[in-house]
């Protein structure tokens, strides 16, 4: 039974998020309805990172198990071409190696979170970035977010209802700088607790307006307490941007 390796990217606004909740509608469920009305196959479309009601993505990754050998430039157009007009689409697929697995064979997630840093709201980009009207300085949110790397105790920037067995987590990236009206944070680790990335976005917006320092920043990490969390920014400006893997398993 041929596994195949989906990289996807989709607009998070309509949908749930990306695993499927009964009736609400969903990335996944969407994602398997295509497949059964493409080779008419009931099928499990396990992901790489299941992404929150409103969340983005890039280059999110999907793998899976059809009974039949189909090339893989027919499995992409096929799904595609049952997808429709929604708002999803598999930019690539590839036949995955005998035991690797869009989750657990993952060794790093990355990160963008977008803010648009002007006095004027947007109108191409409403529900695809954060609009945030005080100027922010990007330049402290960068030193701020250095304070972040590293293996860390992260329950200040865990979400109450986050399922993760242990809040320790190791950031490997953490970035911020301007781009003329924008604001891109990026963040790496092989792994994050639920709305961490979310929660760390809100507490640097204070850094960035001036009302936390860095130091601010940090004490709030180590405190290890949740209400020691600043704002969590809203979905909208949050994206999946990719997955990495060993290099003999996939890429």
């Amino acid at each position: 039974m041929p596994r195949y390796r989906l990289t996807i990217e989709y607009d998070g606004r309509p949908y749930c998020g990306y695993q499927a909740q009964g009736k609400l509608p969903s990335v996944q469920a969407s994602l398997e309805a295509a497949v059964l009305k493409f080779c008419g196959e009931t099928v499990r479309a396990h992901t790489a990172g299941r992404t929150d009601s409103g969340v983005h993505a890039t280059g999110q990754v999907v793998h899976v198990d059809l009974t039949r050998d189909w090339p893989a430039e027919t499995v992409r157009n096929a799904i595609n071409a049952h997808l429709g007009r929604q708002p999803i689409v598999v930019l690539d697929a590839a036949v995955a190696p005998a035991g690797w697995h869009a989750r657990f064979s993952a060794t790093e997630r990355r990160y963008r979170y977008i803010i648009l840093n002007r006095a004027a709201p947007p109108a191409l980009e409403q529900g695809r970035v954060w609009h945030v009207k005080a100027p922010l300085d990007a330049d402290a949110m960068h030193e701020a977010a250095r304070g972040l790397l590293g293996h860390h105790d992260f329950t200040t920037f865990r979400d109450l209802a986050c399922q993760a067995n242990s809040p320790m987590r190791t950031l490997d990236v953490a970035t911020v700088r301007r781009e003329g009206d924008h604001v891109l944070l990026d963040f790496a680790a092989r792994s994050f607790l639920h709305r961490q990335v979310r929660s760390m976005t809100g507490s640097l917006s204070w850094v960035g307006i001036g009302r936390w320092t860095a130091a601010d920043l940090k004490a709030a990490l180590d405190a290890r307490d949740r209400q020691a969390c600043g704002p969590v920014s809203p979905a909208d400006g949050l994206y999946l941007t990719g997955v990495s893997y060993e290099a003999n398993a996939s890429k």
